[in-house]
């Protein structure tokens, strides 16, 4: 079984005009006025890290992902202000220095790590006095999507492969962001909206998630059993998300938080955080 899932930069891009949605909210509420360096944590395949260019146009952005996938992908944008690493977001962290990056952006990237909480104060020490760090992750972990691809992967003949492999369920809410965030020495501004996205095509929530949660459960089976697993998925999702003469409704929980690192805030001292097996980025 693979460490991580293999991305796909095709099936994920199904939807982009959803998918950015939250991005732009997100980038909205953050209120840098010239930053000289952003980085991207999670870019996917780059398509909503481009848009930082317009939006700052003085900044070097930087992206970062471990998906092999995705970088080959988001190297394709790649240019003077706009350049890629293909690296887990422990290791970046571990390795850049303290108070070097104006702004740091991490969209639907956090939510595949168990232990995000704990590193935020690392990554508000990333931050230059007077940075910003904007999170955005989804909160949909309750809905029928989620619900049903939990049952079904552990059940038999799939949990031998797939069981553990679905989105952790215990992820934190806006008040949860804004006691770490504060504590770490920010003003924190976080919130929660639930997107209701009308998808076009046959069995549409299937195609989303197929690109972003359902992923890590589909590559950890074997070629028989992932078709097998997909129909009863499907046949699943078409009956909690009945298609309409206008679409498919897929409402999707979201949760903000962006944080403005004080100017006078000093960093703590912290351990490197210890590497684990690539968490896969880049998907919501």
């Amino acid at each position: 079984m693979p460490t991580s899932p293999v991305w796909n930069p095709q099936q994920y891009g199904r939807y982009a005009d959803e998918r950015g949605r939250p991005f732009a909210d997100l980038i909205s509420r953050v209120r840098a006025d010239s930053p000289a360096t952003v980085v991207d944590l999670g870019c996917g395949p780059a398509n909503l890290t481009a848009t930082l260019l317009d939006r700052w146009p003085a900044a070097t952005v930087h992206g970062v992902d471990s998906s092999a996938e995705m970088i080959a992908s988001a190297n394709k944008l790649a240019g003077v202000r706009l350049s890629f690493e293909q690296s887990d977001l422990r290791d970046w962290i571990n390795a850049a220095p303290e108070q070097s990056v104006d702004v740091i952006v991490t969209n639907a990237t956090l939510q595949w790590l168990p232990d995000q909480i704990e590193l935020l104060p690392l990554l508000v020490d990333r931050l230059r006095p007077g940075g910003w760090l904007a999170i955005q992750i989804p909160g949909n972990q309750d809905a029928p999507s989620h619900a049903i691809l939990r049952e079904l992967a552990e059940r038999a003949p799939y949990a031998e492969h797939a069981a553990g492999r679905t989105l952790r369920p215990d992820l934190p809410d806006p008040a949860d962001y804004l006691e770490v965030l504060s504590a770490a020495g920010c003003e924190v501004d976080t919130w929660e909206t639930t997107y209701s996205h009308v998808l076009q095509g046959a069995n549409a929530v299937l195609e989303w998630v197929k690109g972003t949660g359902a992923r890590p459960v589909l590559q950890a089976l074997p070629d028989d059993l992932r078709a097998e697993f997909e129909r009863e998925y499907g046949a699943r999702l078409a009956e909690a998300y009945p298609q309409r003469s206008y679409g498919t409704v897929l409402r999707f929980r979201r949760v903000f938080a962006v944080a403005h690192k004080s100017v006078a805030h000093k960093s703590v001292a912290h351990k490197s955080v210890a590497s684990t097996p690539a968490a896969p980025t880049g998907a919501s």
